[in-house]
């Protein structure tokens, strides 16, 4: 609790304060009860002659009076616990929102964006539940339990005995159903609530590729089984592990005159008053309504600091993340050429390294293209040249600095990235482009998306670069988009340039447009290309073919034919595979004039 606390910062003391006003609070709502009970003494006392009982109207105004005083307490005690809930809330995303921006930007691969939003978002949550709600609940329940131990001994020791018997079973079943197995299971439940997040985030986005197919939520398994598995888990916990005890405390709360009635029937032959008995007994009898209201309470008080406690251990386990190490000293690079030295690098829990000792150098102002079998290891070698990873061994030197002694900030300024698939935000054309370079202004924005070969683009739009893009406003294609990322990377003006298949998902008059502005990219920069489409590559200055992460082949596209090796190999299977796609046409034209069809 001390940890969750310690988010609220300065308005920690409101959250104490509010505990101590909800505990008064529930001090005072005792106060109708016992009003009610000097009602019915001055009664019994009277009896039969009810005219003769004066503060009867007295009683009932102070039981208003305690009543509204309790209801008014209460809700400046939950003022302040939402104060601090808010504000601790908010400084749990803030904190795990900032800590994230300083990891590597490769913990972002191997963390679903599902999960990460729901520890961030959604364990936030869960703990504001606790600080608004539960912890005045807890000091009220608490102050509840101790009033009720003060009045049920009060009056009779005997009949508040009585009494407290379904408590004491109350409590035992709670601890059954929250112990052991149950505190198992709230683990379980929250890791549930993640793993649904995550798949289902995943199916959404793969929502068009099963409709085009015409399945259902079961063609996408993952998401699926992740359901089922959360059912079948709540089914088991409740209908299995916990009918037992829940039906033994809602029976122990909910029918405490079974333990009342018995005793007092016991006791009342041997009474000498029993008016004054029977007086004690009504009041035990009203006051047992609290009893009920109390326990449930302390249950859900439980079941929250379970929720908490498991949402504050995922929270922990984001901020535990090693950051990207800065440097006391940092470092400036000579110069825009890039070398890899021994390089080695093993994913977290690989058995096999994705980087094997692999060593490389491009000169500034030269383009260097990285091929090679899928899995080879080149888009991890682009990744640890900013730092998405920093490697097991070796070094990857920039200007002849190592990366690890540059200050990030410094090198993140060094590189600009294409990737093969690219997000544009929920803002104009203009800021999404700007999202390289905040500063720049309108008629920079406007060269850059020239130089990208997106002046089509532009002029089509309604408003220009400040048609806003996404929902409610203009949408491109996957082509467009590419463009788009380009003419980032143009404004961003970085002296090397990474292309990670850039040109994958192009089509043939998006990717002729894209070759253009790859031109104008290129020129004067530093260029680390990785493609599968061979031809692509053919001018590059220098080629390193990877496989199984090690280097195999260096040199020009000539030189690596002449050597008759792995990207021989690859470049015969190319134009292979481009001569099938002629011969095919010519086969379906062939079979077509068979048929009596035109070809």
């Amino acid at each position: 609790m001390g940890e969750l606390l310690a988010y609220a910062g300065d308005r920690k003391f409101l959250t104490y304060l509010g505990m101590a006003l909800s505990a008064f609070s529930q001090l005072l709502s005792f106060g109708p009860y016992v009003c009610i009970w000097l009602v019915a003494r001055d009664l019994i006392a009277v009896a039969p002659n009810w005219s003769e009982a004066a503060d009867i109207a007295m009683y009932g105004w102070w039981a208003v009076g305690f009543a509204l005083a309790s209801i008014v307490v209460y809700f400046v005690g939950l003022m302040c616990t939402h104060l601090s809930a808010f504000r601790c809330a908010s400084n749990i995303r803030k904190t795990t929102s900032e800590h994230l921006l300083k990891l590597p930007l490769g913990y972002f691969d191997t963390h679903a964006t599902g999960e990460l939003r729901r520890i961030v978002d959604g364990c936030a949550a869960s703990t504001e539940t606790l600080l608004a709600h539960m912890l005045p609940d807890i000091a009220g329940a608490t102050a509840m339990v101790v009033g009720l131990l003060v009045l049920l001994f009060a009056l009779d020791w005997r009949l508040g005995t009585a009494c407290l018997i379904s408590v004491v079973v109350s409590f035992g079943a709670m601890a059954t159903m929250m112990s052991g197995k149950g505190g198992e299971f709230m683990k379980a439940y929250m890791g549930a609530l993640v793993k649904m997040n995550k798949t289902g985030t995943e199916y959404v986005r793969g929502i068009p590729v099963v409709k085009v197919f015409q399945q259902t939520v079961y063609s996408f398994k993952a998401f699926h089984d992740a359901i089922a598995e959360y059912a079948d888990m709540a089914q088991n916990y409740a209908g299995t592990f916990c009918r037992g005890p829940q039906v033994l405390n809602l029976t122990a709360l909910n029918g405490l005159v079974a333990f009342l009635l018995p005793v007092a029937l016991l006791l009342a032959p041997g009474e000498t008053d029993f008016a004054h008995f029977m007086v004690n007994f009504t009041f035990y009898a009203i006051f047992s309504a609290v009893v009920p209201t109390a326990m449930t309470k302390l249950m859900f008080v439980g079941e929250a600091s379970q929720m908490s406690a498991d949402s504050l251990a995922r929270i922990r386990s984001v901020m535990d993340s090693k950051q990207l190490s800065v440097p006391a000293q940092p470092k400036h690079p000579a110069g825009s050429d890039v070398r890899f030295e021994d390089v080695s690098f093993t994913y977290e829990g690989a058995e096999a390294p994705a980087v094997n000792h692999a060593s490389f150098s491009v000169s500034a102002g030269s383009t260097l293209a990285l091929v090679g079998p899928s899995g080879g290891g080149k888009s991890t070698c682009a990744s640890l040249i900013p730092r998405f990873w920093d490697v097991s061994s070796g070094r990857v030197l920039v200007g002849g600095v190592d990366v690890r002694d540059m200050d990030p900030h410094e090198l993140m300024d060094q590189v600009a990235f294409v990737f093969q698939t690219n997000q544009l935000f929920r803002q104009t054309l203009a800021e999404n482009v700007r999202a390289s370079k905040p500063a720049a202004t309108d008629d920079e924005v406007r060269a850059a998306l020239s130089a990208a070969q997106c002046d089509d683009i532009v002029a089509k739009l309604p408003q220009g670069i400040n048609t806003m893009l996404g929902a409610g406003g203009a949408y491109l294609s996957g082509g467009e988009v590419q463009r788009v990322a380009l003419a980032r990377a143009i404004l961003k003006d970085a002296p090397i340039v990474v292309l990670d298949e850039a040109t994958a998902f192009a089509d043939p008059e998006n990717e002729a447009l894209i070759q253009r502005a790859f031109s104008k990219l290129a020129a004067g920069r530093t260029v680390i290309m990785i493609a599968h489409r061979l031809s692509t590559v053919v001018g590059a200055d220098k080629i390193v073919v990877l496989n199984q992460g090690g280097v195999q082949e260096t040199g020009t596209h000539a030189e690596l034919l002449s050597q008759n090796g792995l990207y021989a190999k690859m470049w015969a299977e190319y134009e292979q595979a481009a001569s099938w796609k002629i011969t095919a046409a010519a086969a379906a034209a062939d079979v077509a004039v068979a048929k009596g069809g035109e070809a």
